[in-house]
């Protein structure tokens, strides 16, 4: 059985708080985009774990995948399968790939080995292996709050305009993007800033991973002004980096950034 794990990008990014279990809290704007994996599963006589596409960095016994079967076998009967994963979303980019990989991994399994598993039991497992993990098992636009798995729906469809994400040939870690932040109560929910005219979201709507990154790495910071200079209604950085993204009333010419920078369109 296979299915096609699809990235996500941030509409803004605000670090509000630091927890005491060492996570921060924040609001972000989820928003699902059609940037791909692909995922199969198939029963074998003993556990195993591949991939093709990108190159995955770690031990296999740390992908979350690979995690996603343990937890599961720890309360369900399941036999050995054999995961492959192809690769397509970048990595150390903010779009979430390898925690939809995890939670459509989850999905795969419920309905591979009919495991009967309710959404909020879905919920459940994916927030035991990554903060945003549980967005993509329902997989639409979603505030999320506190460690990022809370959500709140939110009726947001930009089907109307062509989203065009770049990806610098730069990869930001975790602690490289939380380093330089500190964390800012707001003064108006990102909850409330969404459904403004999509032109106002520049003037209102921030990504505070923006301010260290962009000094670190002025390659981003460029990749975003070009999205403006060719139009973006709307430009910010994805998550904690370090793509970019777009959005257009109608699809822009962007060769002159694809000679420096991965572009894709229409996502």
């Amino acid at each position: 059985m296979i299915n096609f794990p699809n990235a996500k990008i941030n509409i803004g990014l605000n670090i509000t708080e630091r927890r005491s279990d060492g996570y921060h809290n924040l609001e972000t704007i989820f928003y699902p985009v059609q940037i791909k994996d692909a995922l199969e599963v198939i029963e074998v006589p003993e556990l195993s774990f591949e991939s093709s596409g990108l190159d995955i960095p770690g031990r296999v016994e740390d992908n979350l995948c690979v995690k996603g079967y343990h937890l599961l076998k720890k309360d369900f009967d399941l036999p050995p399968v054999k995961i492959h994963l192809h690769k397509n979303i970048p990595i150390g980019a903010g779009l979430g790939g390898g925690s939809a990989d995890a939670a459509f991994f989850i999905r795969l399994m419920n309905d591979k080995f009919e495991m009967g598993l309710t959404i909020d039991q879905q919920l459940g497992y994916a927030r035991k292996l990554g903060a945003d993990c549980a967005f993509f098992i329902e997989n639409k636009p979603v505030f999320a709050f506190e460690k990022g798995d809370e959500f709140e729906p939110v009726k947001l469809d930009l089907s109307a305009y062509s989203i065009v994400l770049v990806m610098p040939d730069i990869h930001i870690s975790t602690s490289e993007a939380y380093g330089g932040v500190k964390p800012t109560p707001v003064s108006q929910s990102l909850y409330d800033l969404i459904y403004e005219p999509i032109g106002a979201w520049k003037k209102s709507i921030k990504n505070d991973f923006e301010n260290n990154i962009f000094k670190n790495h002025p390659e981003i910071r460029g990749a975003k002004a070009a999205l403006y200079d060719a139009g973006a209604l709307y430009a910010s950085m994805s998550g904690s980096g370090a793509s970019v993204f777009g959005i257009f009333s109608k699809a822009p010419d962007l060769g002159y950034l694809e000679q420096t920078n991965q572009v894709f369109y229409n996502i």
